[in-house]
């Protein structure tokens, strides 16, 4: 089990980057998180959800995705609760304390789950979930040491030393475990160093001496490495060839929900991609796209008070494209209707009025992967699209008869009359390099090389497994996993 001392540590990489380690050496294995709190998520193939952290790793260990991988996985949609997953299924909403008196059947999810992967796994690596040392979360754990007890699991603990006081965090976290739990933490590794690593080792030598615990080793800052992050968005700027690069922003919504569908986007070299801030000013673009929200009436008001709704209208009265996925979709509609206080309150959203259509939240999800073709009237016509559908409301509507995407046989979304806006409920609308293509010819876009996201993300898995093999002791850990039996 990987833990960390902080979120963001760089557990959810380790252990994709394990996973594939494993995977080059001939294992099979798993991966394994018990309790994820994130929005970025993906759809297994019998229609459950998971984190899509754990969907990386999978991948990363070549095997398909279940939602045993993911037991537990708690979506915010306020500030004080979340939307509780258990095994792929939605059980409602549920405020943090009430989750709190919830967490033992919880804990009957986890283990059923982790039991499951047991039988079919012979490895298993096992993220936790921010750090073991969070004192207000100890009674009831299930996502760190209070699962790695009753499991019996080894533990490795990972820390970002270019967020600065390693030592401290390593040390002080292992001294706020128990006797119990310190046995389980069988070493330590050091993410993200830069410079020259001799000139940490006095700090090794003393960290080791101080615990008793071994470095396991000491991973160098992978610059410009892009995997799909477990929720947080990407900071990093990708540097582009030119400053006349296709321009496409997106508003950071306050709940926005799987962003790694714009991955494609960030990362093609011929795309200036950028997320615009709270209070930030709304730059001139070529392309606006409204992503999903894990509360669409929240995030509408929160789009109307910055601005968005005039910068749109401007947007499009120059000949700018619009799209929107998912939450954006309804977005674009006349009235977001939510009956059963699926996100808060019973009320309705009077929407952007681009699109003639309306939404009623609903409280069955729809979960499912699609795969299918555009719709569009131009080059872009039957272009391949895969992705899935993770969305509560059901939209109605005239503009829903131009349909934008055909999936698994059906009709999706909508394509305004003066071809200006798309609108589909898809995510993974960019993966496929036929559909990004022609969706960016569409848009206006001169791209003129072809991008594979999918490529480019086995590229970075391979490279992340290289750096783990030359920085850690994999004999030692490979050790660590036969001392211990399940």
């Amino acid at each position: 089990m990987v833990q960390g001392t902080t979120s963001d540590a760089g557990k959810s990489i380790l252990v994709a980057g394990l996973c594939r380690v494993f995977k080059r050496r001939g294992l099979c294995v798993a991966p394994f998180k018990p309790q994820n709190m994130a929005l970025n998520s993906a759809v297994t193939p019998d229609g459950g959800e998971i984190g899509r952290a754990q969907a990386l790793q999978a991948q990363a260990a070549g095997v398909p995705l279940s939602v045993h991988m993911n037991p537990v996985l708690l979506k915010p949609n306020t500030d004080t609760g979340a939307q509780v997953i258990l095994q792929g299924h939605s059980i409602g909403n549920i405020e943090a304390l009430e989750y709190h008196e919830y967490k033992p059947k919880a804990a009957k999810v986890v283990f059923d789950s982790f039991a499951k992967l047991s039988k079919q796994y012979p490895y298993i690596l096992v993220e936790g979930a921010g750090s073991p040392a969070e004192i207000n979360l100890r009674e009831g754990d299930i996502a760190n040491m209070g699962f790695a007890l009753e499991a019996n699991c080894p533990v490795i603990i990972i820390a970002d030393i270019d967020k600065g006081g390693v030592f401290a965090h390593l040390v002080g976290t292992l001294d706020l475990l128990s006797t119990e739990e310190q046995a389980l933490v069988k070493g330590f590794v050091i993410n993200r160093f830069r410079g020259d690593i001799s000139l940490l080792q006095d700090g090794l030598d003393w960290l080791e001496e101080r615990t008793g615990k071994p470095v396991l080793g000491v991973l160098p800052y992978l610059h410009g490495l892009h995997l799909d992050a477990e929720d947080a968005i990407a900071d990093s700027v990708v540097t582009k060839s030119s400053q006349d690069s296709f321009k496409v922003i997106i508003p950071r919504l306050p709940h926005l929900s799987n962003h790694t569908d714009f991955e494609p986007l960030r990362l093609h070299p011929d795309i200036d991609f950028q997320y615009i801030s709270h209070l930030e000013e709304i730059p001139p673009a070529d392309l606006i796209i409204l992503p999903g929200s894990k509360n669409v009436g929240f995030d509408l008001a929160w789009l109307k008070s910055q601005g968005w709704q005039k910068a749109i209208k401007k947007h499009l009265r120059y000949g700018g494209k619009l799209i929107g996925i998912c939450g954006g979709l309804q977005m674009l509609g006349t009235a977001i209707h939510d009956p059963l206080g699926i996100e808060g309150e019973p009320q309705s959203h009077a929407g952007l009025n681009l699109l003639e259509l309306e939404t009623t939240l609903e409280k069955e999800k729809q979960l499912s992967n699609k795969i299918g073709s555009l719709n569009l009237a131009s080059i872009a016509k039957n272009a391949k699209v895969k992705g899935y559908e993770i969305h509560a409301g059901k939209s109605t509507g005239v503009a829903l008869k131009n349909p934008a995407l055909i999936l698994n046989g059906k009709p999706d979304g909508a394509i305004s009359n003066d071809n200006q806006i798309l609108a589909s409920y898809l995510h993974g609308l960019f993966d496929e390099p036929e559909s990004l293509q022609a969706l960016l010819d569409w848009a206006g876009a001169d791209a003129t090389e072809k991008f594979d996201v999918s490529l480019q993300r086995e590229k970075q898995l391979e490279r992340l497994a290289d750096a783990i093999e030359e920085s850690l002791d994999m004999d030692k850990i490979f050790n660590i996993i036969k001392s211990t039996s399940r």
